[in-house]
């Protein structure tokens, strides 16, 4: 019983994470399907020729559609179009702040994408000697930090995320003396708070083995000794010299 538990228990370890995520990806492109597939023409959609509903379809139109809008921005005339349906929005009451909101949003995540969230570190919250994990975003002077700087010294932005769903979470300006930088990486620190602290990075490992490789970088690098010579043999020629020396001259 004991090692059908252990079967059981080792299936669905290895099951559970490929289910879960063909689940989303399948629902992610019904989703696109469903949105995409209405707005396809009745001669170019193929569920209307084939006698099955083609799955992913919609996605791909969405990606060709999305690839070609961003091609014609990127040139005089969209940007023109671009910039009077924006004049055309900030015009109105309610639709401008959502609008612009957004649009700050994914400007700053796309174009700055390498550099948000690039650390993590240790913060003393909710209390004191209760630590949490915070990612580090990247920082950028503005009215807060100005605003904190002559009564708090230089302070950071940092996100303190919600075990297990990371996506939410609060938002905090603390003293950039009060984190501790980590040495993991997002990804791992993601991994140790989704599964509420079960799975943590390799840290001892990953040490113990750079220790092993620079040990044997050492040991490679040394140079070979050379072997002693005898002392008799180190001591012959000057007793050569002194014998050739003390000869009288003819």
């Amino acid at each position: 019983m004991m090692k059908l538990r252990n079967y059981f228990l080792t299936g669905i370890i290895i099951s559970a994470p490929l289910a879960i995520t063909a689940y989303l990806s399948w629902s992610i492109v019904h989703w696109v399907d469903s949105w995409v597939k209405p707005y396809i023409p009745y001669r170019y959609n193929p569920d209307h020729y084939l006698p099955f509903a083609v799955p992913g379809f919609g996605l791909i139109v969405a990606l060709v559609v999305i690839t070609a809008i961003g091609f014609l921005t990127a040139n005089f005339i969209g940007r023109t179009v671009v910039g009077a349906g924006e004049k055309l929005l900030n015009r109105m009451p309610l639709v401008r702040n959502v609008y612009s909101g957004l649009k700050q949003i994914f400007e700053t995540v796309l174009a700055h994408r390498t550099e948000l969230f690039n650390r993590v570190g240790l913060f003393e919250y909710p209390r004191k000697g209760a630590w949490s994990i915070v990612f580090i975003a990247s920082q950028e002077d503005n009215e807060i930090s100005d605003a904190l700087e002559p009564h708090e010294g230089k302070t950071i932005a940092v996100f303190r995320p919600i075990t297990p769903n990371v996506t939410t979470g609060y938002l905090l300006y603390v003293k950039e003396s009060d984190v501790i930088p980590l040495e993991m990486t997002v990804e791992e620190a993601a991994k140790l708070l989704i599964s509420a602290g079960l799975v943590g990075p390799e840290y001892r490992n990953k040490t113990k083995e750079l220790a092993k490789q620079a040990r044997a970088n050492v040991e490679h690098e040394k140079p070979a000794l050379e072997p002693a010579r005898p002392v008799a043999e180190k001591a012959q020629p000057a007793r050569r010299r002194r014998t050739a020396s003390s000869r009288p001259k003819r």
